[in-house]
């Protein structure tokens, strides 16, 4: 009986012991993953290629060094189905990437993928994490037919988010996988891309309605200063300054959709900088108090003594304030007066909150308007909004800065009482720090 060559043990991975052969079946998923996801994505990119190529390398010069021990060592080590290597390298990929076997059974995953869905595990049914329909049966179409497939999926909380997920058969040596079938999900974020669609739509309709006015009032004064108040000195003073409040509205209206189009494109991207709420308001107040007093509106502020920080966007926040007291100062101005509060709150399940309230005295919204106020270009009395410069949007651009800030808007009014406006964000402690 012939006798097997000195080198049979390193040339067999199936003779490994369980030492080796996890590291090089770590390796050689890691190299199966990055290859497939470079096919789905329909080209290669050298990092990919080197990535699949540094895995296997990696895992066999693994191998060699626990093969290097003398035959009476051995080492005790626990084998797991997916190694830190194949972790490691998944990690680089910034989309969401999964493994799952022919049972549609979580292999291997990386970080974008367990931030996506946070119920992920491996070794567990990918239907526990993803509920969708569409996903799951292209899986099984995959398996069957060995062609890729590209099926679209949304989530609705914490905000709405579309992805283009490229499903495709891992290609190459199973037996790495335990002898099971392979396929590869790639995820393709493609909510950026939707939402400059729909801000674009959106703005053509509404800008066209909202710009038809000013734009005609500014033709028809043309025309008459071209015409007949060719020669009149007074009437041409007067439509020149009707025709530069309609300018300036057109201004007003168009710099407040492009502000709301830019809030909108990263609602789903939550603020990472840390900002004191105390010291914005500080500086808002200070900045509309000339205009509150020149229409007769006195603001009377409560802020706490120390700082009150939070995980925002400092430019955004202060056009939350600077939208919320201008608003108060124009329809409540009949109140003579605006109260501008700022507390921390524990909230019911012991999390600290910043709560910002602006309150009017003027003469309230009708509880019929209340739901649709922070919808674009909804106006409670049209004709007072556009005699006071109101574009229909302040409101709007509030409420999407808020949900940015996972925070929520609350609005509350009642005739004759005057308006209550309040913001609840997440106070950023040195306990919410510690626990991240």
């Amino acid at each position: 009986m012939n006798e097997p060559p000195e080198n049979w043990e390193t040339s067999n991975p199936r003779r490994l012991g369980p030492e080796r052969g996890g590291a090089l079946r770590g390796a050689v998923v890691a190299g199966l993953i990055i290859i497939a996801v470079a096919a789905l994505r329909g080209y290669w990119d050298g990092w990919l290629l080197a990535g699949a190529i540094l895995a296997i390398a990696l895992g066999a010069a693994a191998g060699g060094q626990r093969r290097a021990f003398k035959h009476g060592d051995r080492l005790q080590m626990k084998e797991t189905r997916h190694s830190s290597l194949a972790e490691a390298v998944l990690a680089h990929i910034p989309d969401p990437v999964i493994l799952v076997d022919q049972r549609s059974v979580i292999v291997e995953a990386n970080e974008a993928a367990r931030a996506l869905l946070p119920g992920l595990k491996i070794d567990h049914p990918l239907s526990f994490a993803l509920r969708s329909p569409d996903v799951l049966d292209g899986i099984d179409e995959v398996l069957n037919t060995e062609d890729p497939l590209r099926v679209e999926y949304s989530e609705r909380v914490p905000t709405e988010r579309t992805f283009e997920v490229h499903i495709g058969p891992l290609r190459g040596t199973m037996s790495e996988l335990d002898g099971r079938s392979g396929v590869v999900l790639f995820f393709r974020d493609l909510t950026s891309a939707q939402r400059l669609e729909a801000m674009r739509a959106d703005f053509v309709a509404n800008a066209s309605h909202e710009l038809r006015t000013p734009l005609a009032s500014l033709l028809g004064f043309i025309e008459t200063l071209q015409g007949p108040a060719r020669n009149d000195p007074a009437a041409r003073e007067r439509f020149l300054d009707i025709m530069r409040g309609q300018a300036q509205r057109m201004k007003r209206l168009i710099d407040d959709l492009l502000s709301l189009s830019r809030i909108e494109m990263r609602a789903h991207v939550p603020p990472t900088a840390t900002v004191d709420l105390t010291s914005i308001a500080t500086h808002m107040i200070e900045t509309l108090s000339p205009l509150a007093k020149e229409r007769g509106v006195a603001i009377q502020t409560k802020l706490p003594e120390g700082s009150l920080h939070v995980r925002g966007d400092r430019d955004e926040l202060l056009r939350v304030l600077e939208n919320l007291i201008e608003n108060a100062a124009k329809y409540g101005e009949s109140g003579g007066k605006v109260d501008v509060e700022l507390a921390r709150r524990t909230a019911p399940d012991g999390k600290a909150q910043a709560v910002l309230i602006v309150q009017d005295y003027g003469p309230g919204i009708a509880p019929e308007h209340l739901p649709r106020l922070t919808e674009r270009f909804y106006r409670v009395d049209v004709a007072q909004s556009r005699d006071k410069g109101g574009t229909g949007l302040g409101l709007a651009i509030v409420k999407h800065i808020v949900n940015r800030h996972r925070g929520h808007l609350d609005i509350a009014s009642e005739l004759g009482q005057g308006a209550r406006f309040t913001v609840t964000l997440p106070e950023f402690t040195e306990e919410v720090a510690q626990s991240r």
